[in-house]
Parts: structure tokens; C-alpha cells; sequence
């Protein structure tokens, strides 16, 4: 018998809680529980008619979207620095503003703000190829996922500007609805987006598949290479599952663009994929010495399955618990075929 919103801030609130208490990061937890007061308040104002609150609600949603952004920084591209992250806090101050001094401005702003941050986070995936403070294991899911974060921001841009046209066209009875359901599922969508343990953990790359190596690859792009492969040999930096794109770079005493771009032009894929396929070699030696897929898993750098077996099956072609049988397979095939036997 709950108000959907307060079902939502139920959900949004529990996942908060659960990313807390799992060490998730402070900049996650915040936005999480933003997003569940947010929430909350939505069910008070268009639920139980709490008027006196309504006029909050811009300034408070007008936070979000700055929270999300510096999210995504903090947890996959840069250490935001305090003074960094204040600028942000501009969005709400003006949101405030507005709703004081002009308060018919409000139904401009707050669309605005939501669909820059929105084509923020849009920009920054795509123009990278590797996310430097994400984990290497698990491929372009965490990439994918603050994809959909950003275009769910400016979903709900496109809300708040039916909600003013309802307004203006004289249908103010419509936005009830619009408010209570875009503004709940919305808001669940970027909550349950962003505390997946994905989002803020693992992940370099930007969902781009692989491609064959650019013409443009140099002398020095191939050196580089070579070198990350000596080292890997002498060092398995790559069996660590906390591995980031920083901390490879810093080994090897280069910037991170420069070590991203050089394995992308030398090699046609990213810098996720390509430690992820040392992985799968690593993991696949282990399983034809008779270790079992978990342990393998495990010892070879991936901390979840769904990663593990989704590329092993791109670099393999089949899952990790058949590789085992189809390796015996065609050995036996290949030592029939030795001894002039038909297989």
C-alpha cells in the first residue's frame, strides 16, 4: 500500500546501506542515499501532500546529477580533489537561487543540469579507451553501465520538460503521474546502476570491441609492448584482480595515455582486454594441470564469474568447464592421428 516513490526509497535506501557496509566507496554511498532522499521526498510532496516541501524539491534533485558526475570520476577516471569537487556544488546553489529569486526559471534549469551532466558522462566514455582507476577484469561492463547512468540523467531531463509543458498546456493534472512514475523509475534506475559492483570496481575499457591494429602503430608503440610483456613475464602484476590501468602505467614509468594508446595501436584491443587475455592463458594452464575452474578463476586475477566466463569464452571460444574435454579431445585426436590410427 506504499506510494511507489517510497517503495523506490525503500530499494535505494537498502542499497545504500548495503554498499556501506560492504566498504563501498564514501562518493557512492552518498549518491546512493541522494538518490533514496530524493526519493523519499517525491513520496511526501506527491503522496501524503506534505506542500511545505515542495518547494525543495528542484534544489534537491539539482544535486544528483553533480554527485553522479563526480562519482564517476572518483571511481574510474580521477581522484577528484576536495576544491574539485565543490565546483560542483554551483548546480544546487544556483537551483536554490532560482527558486527564490525566479522561481519561474526553475523549469529550465533543472532539465539543464541533468542533461549536461548527463552528456558529461557520455563525452567522457567516449572519447577513452581505458578507464584508469578501474579494475581490469571484467571488460566493458562497468563502462556500459554509467552509459546507461548518463542517458538515464537525460531521461530525466525529458521528464522534467513533459512535466513543464503539462504545466503550460493547462493538463496540470497529468503531473501527478509524470512526477511520481518518471521521477521514481528514474531514479531506481540510476540508484540500482550505479550500486552494481561493477560500476565503481572492475573495468578499462569503453565496450568497444576489438579491432584490428591500426596502421598508425610506430616503432615505439611496439617497444612498448614488448617491454609490458617482459615485465609481465618477469612480474604477474596481471594475477592481481585489483590491477588498474594507473598502477600498470606507474610500473612501467609511463603516463597512461601513452601506455593505453601504445597496446591499442599495437595490439588491437585495450588495455582491459588484453591483460584479461594474459589471464585466460594463465587460467587455462591451470586447468589442464587439473585445478578446478574456481580455483583457476580465482588465481589467474578475476573476482566473478560472469567476467571470468565471459572472456574466456571470447578468448577461447568455448566456457571454462568445457575446456578441459576439448583439450583431452584433441590430444587424443592428435596422438591417433601421430600413431597412424584413423581418430
Amino acid at each position: 500500500m506504499l506510494p511507489i516513490p517510497a517503495f523506490i526509497a525503500l530499494i535505494l535506501g537498502y542499497t545504500a546501506l548495503r554498499t556501506f557496509l560492504s566498504g563501498g566507496k564514501p562518493l557512492l554511498v552518498a549518491f546512493l542515499t541522494a538518490c533514496a532522499l530524493q526519493s523519499m521526498l517525491v513520496t511526501l510532496v506527491m503522496g501524503y501532500g506534505v506542500e511545505a516541501l515542495r518547494p525543495i524539491l528542484p534544489v534537491t534533485a539539482a544535486i544528483i546529477p553533480p554527485l553522479a558526475w563526480v562519482t564517476f570520476q572518483d571511481a574510474l577516471v580521477s581522484r577528484l580533489s576536495v576544491r574539485a569537487m565543490a565546483v560542483h556544488g554551483i548546480a544546487p546553489l544556483f537551483a536554490a537561487f532560482c527558486r527564490l529569486f525566479a522561481p519561474e526559471t526553475t523549469d529550465f534549469v533543472i532539465p539543464i543540469v541533468f542533461a549536461g551532466y548527463g552528456g558529461a558522462i557520455l563525452l567522457q566514455l567516449r572519447g577513452a579507451s581505458d578507464m584508469p582507476l578501474a579494475r581490469l577484469d571484467a571488460g566493458p561492463v562497468p563502462a556500459v553501465i554509467w552509459k546507461a547512468l548518463g542517458w538515464a540523467l537525460i531521461a530525466s531531463a525529458i521528464s522534467d520538460v513533459l512535466i513543464a509543458v503539462a504545466f503550460a498546456t493547462g493538463n496540470a493534472e497529468w503531473t501527478g503521474w509524470l512526477i511520481t512514475v518518471s521521477s521514481s523509475l528514474v531514479l531506481l534506475f540510476i540508484g540500482l546502476l550505479s550500486g552494481s559492483p561493477s560500476a565503481s570496481g572492475p573495468e578499462g575499457d569503453d565496450a568497444r570491441d576489438i579491432a584490428s591494429p591500426p596502421p598508425q602503430t610506430s616503432l615505439e608503440d611496439v617497444e612498448i609492448v614488448a617491454n609490458l610483456e617482459a615485465f609481465l613475464r618477469r612480474e604477474p602484476m596481471h594475477l592481481d584482480p585489483n590491477l588498474t590501468l594507473v598502477r600498470l602505467a606507474r610500473r612501467l614509468r609511463l603516463p597512461e595515455k601513452r601506455l593505453s594508446s601504445a597496446v591499442n595501436r599495437a595490439t588491437g584491443a585495450n588495455v582491459s582486454r588484453y591483460i584479461n587475455s594474459w589471464r585466460i592463458r594463465h587460467a587455462c594452464a591451470l586447468i589442464e594441470n587439473g585445478t578446478s575452474v574456481t580455483e583457476a578463476m580465482l588465481e589467474s586475477g578475476f573476482n566473478t564469474k560472469s567476467n571470468f566466463n565471459r572472456e574466456f569464452l571470447r578468448e577461447k571460444g568455448v566456457a571454462p568447464s568445457k575446456w578441459r574435454g576439448e583439450e583431452k579431445e584433441v590430444s587424443n585426436v592428435a596422438s591417433m592421428a601421430k600413431a597412424g590410427s584413423p581418430p
